[in-house]
């Protein structure tokens, strides 16, 4: 009889996802990427209840000018003090409003904007790749339909869609909601394709492996193949491709408002609060700068983000 009272004690085997947080912590870019966008998606959620100031507040005496009037004597009788004190830390704009206050509710809407339009990019790239990369008959059609959006100018494309829809989804959502319904859609539908390229290429390789040949013998349907066995095995590339999402449609949305495609005036957005800060970049930079500086930050965290990402997910470089 074996004495097992002398064996050694066995190790519990070690977590893959253990391996993952510490390929991943030991990115330097990642981990900065994911504390800086940390810090700013609690400033601008947070920040608003720290910070008790209304972005659309016009001081007393301002709330009848005549925002069409553009008249320089008219500018310069009414022009606030724009600079920077004790109840406005970043100043305020030509009407008074405060900076702060407009770049964190901005921020809300910039991320909420690339967050929805990441998802919904996600979820069209993913159905299109593993429909065209485990079906036969469809890889054909999706792909060629892929390389049909690939060659459209996405960004006139999506300045006409605008100007299309933008009046019917105000009058049925108003004029806030239907222009978040219509950037999130032309953003979501014109940006899904490399998604979907990647998707197809995992998916090929994998309905050769040995585990999903097994699965399709025991007579396991087309749909479990795909949740059970498929899915699981791409999350790698589509959490990578979800995180390059959120910056390509932070980027397309600051460049819609920047051009007056985006939200109404009164309504700030990062791109919006850009374009306000342009008719007086001479005198008053900051007004540029600081929504700037929140793009590019929020853009490149993200991308250190799937960088890191893509090197802890990828088991063939892990541990280098």
């Amino acid at each position: 009889m074996t004495d097992l009272s002398n064996s050694e004690p066995q190790t519990a085997p070690r977590s893959q996802w253990r391996d993952v947080w510490i390929q991943f912590r030991s990115h330097h870019g990642a981990m900065f990427g994911a504390i800086v966008l940390l810090l700013i998606v609690l400033g601008v959620y947070v920040g608003p209840w720290i910070w008790h100031v209304d972005p659309q507040f016009l001081p007393q005496g301002r709330d009848f000018i005549n925002l069409r009037d553009t008249r320089p004597i008219y500018v310069a009788l009414w022009e606030p003090d724009a600079k920077v004190n004790w109840a406005h830390p970043l100043g305020t704009d030509n009407l008074g409003r405060d900076t702060l206050a407009r770049l964190l509710f901005g921020g809300q809407v910039s991320i909420a904007v690339g967050l929805t339009a990441m998802l919904l990019s996600l979820f069209l790239g993913t159905l299109v790749g593993v429909l065209a990369g485990y079906f036969r008959k469809a890889d054909g059609p999706l792909m060629r339909l892929t390389d049909l959006f690939l060659a459209l100018p996405l960004l006139p494309l999506i300045l006409v869609a605008s100007l299309l829809f933008r009046d019917p989804l105000a009058a049925v959502f108003g004029a806030e909601g239907g222009v978040f319904i219509l950037i999130v859609a032309l953003i979501g539908i014109t940006s899904w394709m490399q998604t979907a390229r990647i998707v197809r290429g995992d998916v090929l390789a994998l309905k050769e492996r040995e585990f999903v040949l097994a699965a399709r013998s025991i007579g396991t349907t087309n749909t479990k193949l795909i949740t059970r066995h498929m899915l699981p095995n791409i999350l790698s590339p589509i959490l990578v491709s979800a995180t390059l999402g959120i910056a390509t449609a932070i980027i397309t949305e600051s460049a819609l408002s920047f051009l007056g495609f985006g939200f109404p005036p009164d309504f700030p957005t990062w791109g919006r609060l850009l374009n306000d800060g342009v008719d007086r970049l001479v005198s008053y930079p900051e007004r540029s700068i600081w929504p700037g500086i929140m793009i590019s930050l929020t853009v490149l965290s993200v991308n250190y983000l799937g960088d890191g990402l893509r090197d802890a997910l990828d088991p063939r470089i892990r541990g280098r």
